[in-house]
């Protein structure tokens, strides 16, 4: 048991210099999984604008792992794909990645979701919201029993997303959940990316920088 881990997703804007706020926060500290995250954008640019990225979290030996397009994932050599409730058969999406990939599914609040993505073959199922959003309108709100529960059960790791930040996140560390999900929380805090991920991860109880690699 490792412990709960850090899972950064990305801004829906990932020009300009956000490539340096990606080194910045994974150089911060051990970061498990980045998730890129872009919307309205066809692959190619997709592909353009994913390339440094994955670069930099290879660099830093952090999972990329593609939202919602597992032919993106495919073209990239992704280390995985989250899919919605509403992109694709978790099954299917192993097809096409080979048994290596991750491949994650939201499940939003429900027991059952999560129990269907596991037994499709999962690789980890994430609840949420569980505070209100900067980043996304998040219509369902979920308690942090479902991952006391989750975690105490099942074998696949659950990620809690929605709303995290620095000031909230203890709650949800406590509940023994395997990963948080952070995107605004870390993106738009006032002292940078990096203090975010430093204090993020000292709530973990993890040490920052020393353990980056």
């Amino acid at each position: 048991m490792t412990g709960c881990e850090l899972y950064l997703i990305s801004p829906l804007d990932v020009g300009g210099d956000f490539p340096e706020r990606l080194r910045a926060a994974l150089e911060a500290g051990p970061v498990a999984a980045f998730q890129f995250r872009v919307k309205d954008i066809d692959q190619h640019e997709a592909a353009r604008l994913a390339a440094p990225l994955l670069e930099i979290c290879r660099e830093h030996d952090c999972a990329f792992i593609v939202n919602d397009d597992v032919a993106l994932a495919k073209r990239l050599g992704a280390d995985g794909v989250h899919l919605g409730q509403g992109d694709g058969d978790p099954r299917d999406a192993r097809e096409e990645l080979g048994k290596d990939a991750q491949i994650g599914v939201t499940c939003h609040n429900s027991r059952h979701l999560a129990l269907e993505a596991g037994e499709m073959g999962a690789d980890y199922v994430a609840f949420g919201a569980f505070f209100p959003s900067s980043t996304k309108d998040a219509k369902i709100k979920a308690e942090p029993e479902i991952l006391e529960w989750w975690s105490s059960m099942m074998e696949p790791p659950c990620v809690a997303i929605g709303g995290i930040t620095v000031d909230n996140a203890a709650s949800i560390i406590a509940t023994g959940t395997d990963f948080i999900a952070v995107s605004g929380g870390v993106w738009n805090y006032p002292e940078g990316p990096a203090s975010a991920v430093r204090q993020l991860l000292a709530l973990m109880g993890k040490d920052s920088g020393a353990d980056a690699g």
